[in-house]
C-alpha cells in the first residue's frame, strides 16, 4: 500500500472477502474495521464458495490477533513491523452524511465511521479502501480519502492489447536452418535474446523468408512452431497457432489463453484436450458461475445439474463445433461421446471442482477473468501429478462487481507467471467467428 507517513486505512467488506489476509498489507499503518463490516461478514459465514471461505478464515485471523480483553480501546498488533488493528462500533452519522444520504445502509455507515476516525486524528490521514467505484464515489462527495484494495493490482495491461511479436532484418540463413532442422537454433545467434521470456512466441523475418517461432528456455534455443490441424480444427492465423503448440506441449504445464470475443480461446483449449485425451485420464471443462440479479443458483428450479447447465452452455457449444467438423458415425464422434459416457470427459461448474486433488488431468477453466486471484491459486494448487492446467478468458469481459482489468485473477497469473519455464501466455487479437462477430466487437 502507499507509503509515507503513518495513515490509518479503513477496510469495506469487500476487501476482506476477496482477500482475507489483507490487513497484513498495510506496513506499519493503522487498520480499522467498522462494526458494520463484522457484521456484513457474519452473513457470509455459510457457503462454499470463495467469499464464504474468506469470511471464515478472516474470523479466525481475528481470534489470533486478539488476545487481550480491552482490543476494543487499545485494539492489537498485527504483526512485527506492523501497525496496530481496531474494530470501532457504529458511530453516529454526522449532519454532513445524513443530509448527503437519506438511507442508513451499511455503506453509510461505513463512511460515518471513516469520517470518525478522521475527527480522531485530525493530523493522519485516514483512507477508505474499497473495491466498490460507487463508494469510493460517495466518499468522495463528502471530502473523505479513499482508494481502491491495490495489493493484487498488475501494473502493465498492454500485454492484452498487443500482437505477437514481430522481429525484422533476420539473417535469411539462420530462418532457413530452423526450417532445416526440428532442434532449431541457439538463442545467441539473435540479437534480442536478453529481451525473451521462455515459451515467448514471435515471428522472425528477414527480406526473402519469415517463420513462426518459440523461445525454449531450458534448450536455450529457438524452435520452429509448426502448423498443425488439432482434432478438426485448423489454426487460422499465427497467434491461434502459438496456442495451439502450447496447449499441445506436455512440458507447459501452465497455458493462459486471452482475447476478445470470437478469437477461437475455449474452442483451441478444447480441440487441444480432446487431442490429448490418450495423454490424461481426465480431461474437465470448467467456468465459474456469474449468477444474474445478484441471484444464486439454488433460486432455480431442479437438480444440481439442471441449475447450472445454463451456465455450462457455452462449452457445450464449443464442443458441438468440434463434431461438427467429422461424421455422424465417425471415430472422432464416437471417442468424444465415450469420453462423455465414461466421465473421461467433464463439463461442469467451476465450484463443484474445489477441494478435490486432480491428477493425470486436462483442465480447462473458461472465463477465467471473472476469478479472483485467490481463487485462481486455489484452482491450481490443486493440480497432482501429470495435470496440465489451462485458464481463458476475455479481460474486457469482467462480470465480477469487485474486479477488473488490473485486479483479476487471470491478470494476475499472467503478471506473476511470467518467466516460468512450464508457463505460456499468448493473446489472440484477431476474431475468427465471423465477420460480424469481429465487426461488432470493434466497433460496439
Amino acid at each position: 500500500m502507499t507509503m509515507g507517513a503513518k495513515k490509518n486505512f479503513v477496510l469495506d467488506t469487500n476487501v476482506i472477502l476477496h482477500d482475507y489476509k489483507c490487513i497484513y498489507n498495510f506496513q506499519e499503518n493503522d487498520v480499522y474495521i467498522p462494526i458494520v463490516v463484522l457484521e456484513e461478514l457474519d452473513k457470509f459465514k455459510k457457503g462454499n464458495e470463495e467469499i464464504n471461505y474468506n469470511a471464515r478464515q478472516f474470523a479466525r485471523e481475528m481470534d489470533t490477533i486478539v488476545t487481550t480483553d480491552n482490543f476494543f480501546e487499545k485494539g492489537a498488533q498485527i504483526g512485527e513491523g506492523l501497525g496496530r488493528l481496531y474494530v470501532v462500533l457504529t458511530k453516529e452519522m454526522s449532519k454532513k452524511i445524513a443530509d448527503a444520504f437519506m438511507e442508513r445502509t451499511a455503506d453509510h455507515r461505513i463512511l460515518a465511521t471513516t469520517e470518525a476516525v478522521q475527527a480522531e486524528h485530525p493530523k493522519m490521514k485516514t483512507i477508505l479502501v474499497t473495491k466498490d467505484i460507487n463508494l469510493r464515489m460517495k466518499a468522495r462527495a463528502v471530502g473523505l480519502l479513499t482508494e481502491d484494495y491495490f495489493n493484487d493490482k498488475i501494473t502493465n495491461k498492454d500485454i492484452f492489447d498487443r500482437e505477437q511479436e514481430t522481429f525484422e532484418g533476420i539473417d535469411a540463413e539462420i530462418i532457413d536452418r530452423m526450417y532445416s532442422t526440428a532442434a532449431g537454433v541457439s538463442a545467441d545467434v539473435l540479437p534480442f535474446k536478453k529481451d525473451l521470456l521462455p515459451n515467448q512466441y514471435f515471428i522472425l523475418k528477414s527480406e526473402r523468408n519469415s517463420i513462426m517461432a518459440r523461445y525454449d528456455h531450458e534448450l536455450d534455443c529457438v524452435v520452429k512452431v509448426q502448423k498443425e490441424r488439432t482434432y478438426g480444427i485448423d489454426p487460422r492465423n499465427a497467434e491461434q497457432t502459438f496456442a495451439l503448440n502450447a496447449l499441445l506441449d506436455d512440458d507447459i504445464k501452465l497455458v493462459c489463453i486471452t482475447g476478445k470475443a470470437g478469437t477461437g480461446k475455449t474452442l483451441l483449449a478444447l480441440a487441444a484436450a480432446l487431442e490429448k485425451a490418450n495423454t490424461y485420464k481426465q480431461i474437465l471443462l470448467a467456468r465459474p458461475i456469474v449468477a444474474l440479479a445478484n441471484k444464486d443458483i439454488g433460486f432455480l428450479p431442479g437438480t444440481e445439474k439442471e441449475k447450472v447447465a445454463p451456465y455450462m452452455q457455452p462449452l457445450f457449444d464449443n464442443l458441438n463445433v468440434i463434431k461438427h467438423q467429422f461424421s455422424a458415425e465417425s471415430r472422432e464422434i464416437n471417442a468424444i461421446n465415450d469420453m462423455q459416457h465414461s466421465g473421461q470427459l467433464v463439463i461442469e461448474a467451476l465450484a463443484f471442482i474445489r477441494g478435490r486433488s486432480l491428477s493425470d488431468a486436462y483442465i480447462i477453466v473458461d472465463e477465467a477473468q471473472n476469478l479472483t486471484p485467490h481463487e485462481i491459486k486455489t484452482i491450481i494448487t490443486r493440480a497432482g501429478e501429470n495435470t496440465k492446467v489451462v485458464f481463458t478468458g476475455d479481460v474486457q469481459q469482467i462480470d465480477h462487481p469487485y474486479l477488473d482489468m488490473l485486479s483479476n485473477g487471470l491478470a494476475y497469473t499472467i503478471d506473476k507467471m511470467k518467466g516460468q519455464t512450464i508457463f505460456a501466455h499468448v493473446n489472440l487479437i484477431k476474431g475468427e467467428r465471423s465477420y460480424l462477430s469481429e465487426l461488432a466487437s470493434n466497433l460496439l
